[in-house]
């Protein structure tokens, strides 16, 4: 039995055991098993992957960074990006990749618009460096919401007014605030700023529509959950660990 699994701290907000299940079932692989593993540090990946014997693991909140340093190399993509969601054991090596840039990407293709040019991105998580990643791609100009800014590029929650929200069209959540269980939690920002032209995107997808997404819907925004993104990720995963 050939053995993948999902690595973080705590998981049960998870779908990605459920989607490769499914994805096993349909195209009928009876030889793979994929399960979710918490850890309480991310060294302990190490005896993890002895244990278990995994191939390879996608990595969640709050390892994506951290676990760079554990690995023995990384795609030219996840160095760019600075943060790893995938991981494969090639002979002896761990190799990291990302594939939340590629889901990320594909997942808003329907939805981006020439008015989206302007963007805040929520968070400056792992998830985040993938988000900028992307946005540096299409040429988008965005700056990071985060409770401690620290880069020229980086503003506090404080200065998130309605003028400022009002000028970013493209919002995206990438903080783990309104996830399951806190589904009452979302983002401190000038909701009043948001208008029929802005695209709200939340990289949750457990609940599927998130406060921060009902507060877009509300005023007459597009809206995304992370779930698309989540499934494009994965699969961009499995091709990786089959290669």
């Amino acid at each position: 039995m050939r053995k993948f699994g999902l690595i973080g701290k705590k998981l049960g907000h998870s779908f990605s055991p459920g989607y490769f299940a499914d994805k096993f079932a349909k195209l009928q692989i009876s030889d793979a098993a994929y399960q979710s593993y918490e850890l309480e540090k991310v060294e302990d990946v190490k005896s993890l992957i002895i244990e278990e014997n995994l191939l390879g693991f996608n990595v969640t909140i709050p390892y994506k960074e951290t676990i760079i340093p554990l690995l023995d190399k990384l795609s030219p993509e996840a160095k760019a990006i600075g943060a790893v969601n995938t991981v494969k054991k090639e002979a002896d090596l761990l190799v990291g990749y990302n594939t939340d840039a590629e889901g990320f990407a594909k997942s808003i293709k329907p939805f981006f618009e020439p008015q989206h040019a302007r963007a805040l991105i929520l968070g400056t998580g792992g998830a985040s460096k993938a988000v900028a990643y992307v946005l540096d791609s299409l040429g988008v100009n965005y700056a990071f919401l985060t409770r401690n800014p620290k880069e020229a590029n980086q503003l506090s929650y404080q200065q998130a007014s309605t003028s400022l929200i009002s000028g970013c069209p493209f919002l995206i959540n990438t903080t783990p605030l309104g996830m399951y269980p806190a589904v009452d939690d979302l983002p401190s920002i000038d909701y009043d700023g948001i208008s029929k032209q802005h695209l709200l995107v939340d990289l949750i997808y457990n609940p599927l529509e998130t406060l921060f997404l009902q507060e877009g819907k509300k005023r007459g925004a597009a809206v995304l959950n992370g779930l698309q993104m989540l499934q494009f990720q994965a699969d961009a995963a499995w091709r990786i660990w089959n290669s």
